[in-house]
């Protein structure tokens, strides 16, 4: 699971952005200040991602990026008031990967966050396992390296089982109509192809990124990404 810190001294912004984090999957922590900040920086824990405001009780968030870059490989995303265009000039100077201003929706905070997320080097000691896509049976749902949960229905669950089940390789339309098929439906090129394009749409509306559902030209379709299901619950 990624995680992120938010050094944020407004206390409602603070709390909406980590409840907001926490509710589509991550682990984040929120601190009021600089000094708390390094606390959490002193423990074993580790973000993936700081969110990090620049007028601090304690310091100066343009300071503070300049010391994280030198000691820290965590993302960081400026957050703050200041929306000029020579603070955003210092902000990226200073090491900020992402600068934004506070009228952002948390929303596009979020989809930030999962850009940069997309674009850091994995840390040592973070596996493969931790950067794949999991088909959850028992819940009916796919979950995103990120930690995004995409509710499924019955036969887009019996599609991406039989696509991850083959690793990547692709999987021939008459394969996929022999297990999506049932007594009162039957398949065909038009069914299949409808499925396909609506669970992309959703799961794309989800992430915000291209799904790693791909189109094998005379044979079927694939799944690109490393992934597993999960059977139990």
């Amino acid at each position: 699971m990624s995680t992120i810190l938010v050094i944020e001294d407004e206390a409602f912004l603070r709390t909406d952005l980590v409840d907001y984090l926490c509710l589509h999957g991550y682990e984040a922590v929120g601190v009021e200040t600089a000094a708390a900040m390094q606390a959490v920086l002193d423990t074993p824990w580790r973000p993936n991602v700081i969110i990090l405001d620049i007028a601090l009780p304690d310091g100066n968030g343009f300071n503070i990026a300049r010391r994280l870059r030198e000691t820290d490989d965590a993302g960081i995303i400026m957050l703050t008031a200041h929306g000029d265009a020579e603070s955003r000039v210092r902000g990226f100077e200073s090491g900020a990967d992402i600068y934004l201003v506070k009228n952002t929706s948390l929303r596009e905070i979020l989809a930030a966050v999962q850009s940069l997320l997309r674009r850091l080097p994995r840390r040592d000691g973070e596996t493969k396992a931790g950067r794949e896509w999991v088909l959850d049976n028992a819940a009916w749902q796919l979950v995103s390296p990120e930690g995004k949960h995409i509710r499924l229905t019955a036969t887009e669950r019996d599609f991406l089982s039989v696509l991850i089940e083959s690793a990547g390789n692709p999987c021939s339309r008459e394969m996929l109509y022999g297990r999506l098929a049932t007594r009162q439906t039957p398949f065909d090129n038009r069914h299949l192809d409808a499925v396909v394009s609506r669970l992309r749409r959703k799961i794309e509306n989800e992430i915000g990124t291209e799904t790693p559902i791909r189109s094998t030209y005379g044979i079927g379709y694939s799944f690109s990404a490393p992934a597993r299901i999960k059977l139990g619950g």
